[in-house]
């Protein structure tokens, strides 16, 4: 459990700290090319815990005692004072678009780090499961259309789809309009079909789970044998002793066939200890495990922290890899962030109109949960998680609320239209507004951490 925490712990402060200081450097190297004085470029809020000088203009650097953000502080007429020699420096006396570049890059720092981040995982080659289909359970969407086992997608509506990460994302977008989307698959005679699939009859709880396995779409697995091929360091399962190359025979006194049988076995667990009968050179042996549980998708499972032995010859058929070169992978990077802001606008726009639920709010709990699951994974999910939480950073930033960087290009497009800037009545009214929303979306997203973690 330490061990687990430590992983969060360390996971959250490594991915909380990069995303800040990457926004915050947006704001400032905007503002150096509009050569306005920078005061300070703070991560956190609050009193410094660190702080030095540095540069031309002296600016300090600190990191301040609540970590939850920070800001770059400029030179400005309305906070203090100015030198008449350093007039043209204070970003209050920059013109409305200076104004607005160097509130609008702090977000763009976001996503141009996930394209980044993108990039560099579409160069090195990302594997990832191909979408061939098991059996879908009876009463779903895809038994009623007719969804075969052992197909395997080829396009959504036209838009090619070679793993199955890409044809989720593609469902989910067309789920989010409610229209009927063909689904072209291919079987292992190379024959083409096509299915229908009424999108539209989805209710709001089907968007805000895994939206494959509700219409019916399972991905196939290979037959893996329940055959440990690796234990993460520190893991209940490390800490109960189990090796790779155990062969597990019974999860709580019940038989397992293969390795999906374990996965679910130990996935549906109850809190408290888990016996586990496994063979090693021969001989049986027992042993007992107290799972860890995590929050997967809005439900809390347990997990031991052991992967299966994946050898070339049972995935070969069952993988891809995805892999551009420099110039395909930059324009597939570009392509992944929009469609991932563009969506995440379209899901807080579902949640405001009441399309969908204030639950799907997530913390900082929840959050530093993901970070430590996905840092134990591996870089490269990792990485995809540090692309996602930068889009979603980027995106919630740019929102019209006052006290975010999306409120004060709101108060420049007003002042674009009307010709001059607003009162400082309005603006002092508009961000006790922006503070008061803030509040309640912090509130609402701990009470979501809290009632996932008691309720799972």
């Amino acid at each position: 459990m330490t061990n687990h925490l430590l992983w969060v712990v360390g996971a959250f402060i490594v991915a909380l700290g990069l995303l800040i200081v990457v926004h915050e450097l947006g704001h400032f190297a905007a503002a150096r090319l509009c050569n306005v004085k920078i005061l300070r470029f703070s991560l956190g809020f609050g009193r410094p815990l660190w702080l030095r000088r540095w540069g031309r203009d002296g600016t300090e650097w600190a990191v301040a005692a609540f970590p939850l953000g920070g800001y770059v502080k400029m030179l400005d007429e309305r906070e203090a004072p100015v030198a008449a020699a350093e007039l043209d420096r204070a970003f209050n006396r920059q013109s409305l678009v200076r104004r607005s570049f160097i509130v609008l890059a702090g977000p763009l720092a976001n996503l141009l780090l996930a394209v980044i981040l993108y990039w560099l995982l579409f160069m090195v080659g990302v594997a990832e499961p191909r979408p061939i289909f098991a059996a879908p359970p009876a009463g779903t969407l895809a038994a009623a259309a007719g969804v075969g086992v052992g197909e395997t997608a080829q396009n959504v509506a036209g838009t090619p789809v070679a793993t199955w990460s890409e044809l989720r994302w593609e469902v989910l977008r067309h789920a989010l309009d409610r229209r009927t989307v063909v689904l072209a698959t291919r079987d292992a005679a190379g024959q083409l079909h096509e299915y229908p699939l009424a999108l539209g009859s989805l209710d709001a709880d089907a968007l805000e789970q895994d939206i494959l396995p509700v219409l019916g779409l399972i991905l196939q697995r290979p037959d893996l044998p329940a055959v440990i091929g690796r234990v993460l360091e520190g893991s209940p399962a490390a800490r109960a002793g189990l090796q790779p190359g155990d062969r597990v025979l019974a999860i709580g006194g019940k038989p397992v066939g293969g390795w999906h049988d374990l996965a679910l076995a130990i996935r549906n667990a109850s809190a408290g200890e888990l016996l586990v009968e496994f063979e090693r050179d021969g001989r049986r042996d027992t042993l007992t495990v107290v799972p860890e549980r995590v929050v997967e998708r809005g439900a809390s499972v347990a997990r031991i922290g052991i992967a299966a032995g994946q050898t070339a010859e049972l995935y070969s058929g069952a993988m891809t890899v995805v892999r551009y070169g420099p110039w395909a992978g930059l324009s597939r990077a570009v392509a992944q962030t929009w469609d991932t802001a563009v969506l995440s606008l379209r899901m807080i726009g579902r949640m405001v109109v009441g399309e969908l639920s204030l639950k799907n709010v997530s913390g900082p709990v929840t959050i530093a949960d993901y970070a430590g699951q996905s840092a134990r994974l591996g870089g490269e999910h990792y990485l995809r998680f540090l692309a996602l939480i930068s889009i979603s950073l980027g995106v919630l930033n740019l929102l019209p609320i006052p006290v975010l960087d999306g409120g004060h290009l709101m108060y420049y497009l007003i002042e674009f239209i009307k010709g001059g800037p607003l009162t400082e009545r309005v603006m002092e009214i508009g961000q006790q507004i922006g503070l008061t929303l803030l509040a309640l979306l912090m509130g609402l997203a701990l009470y979501n951490d809290i009632n996932r973690l008691i309720s799972g």
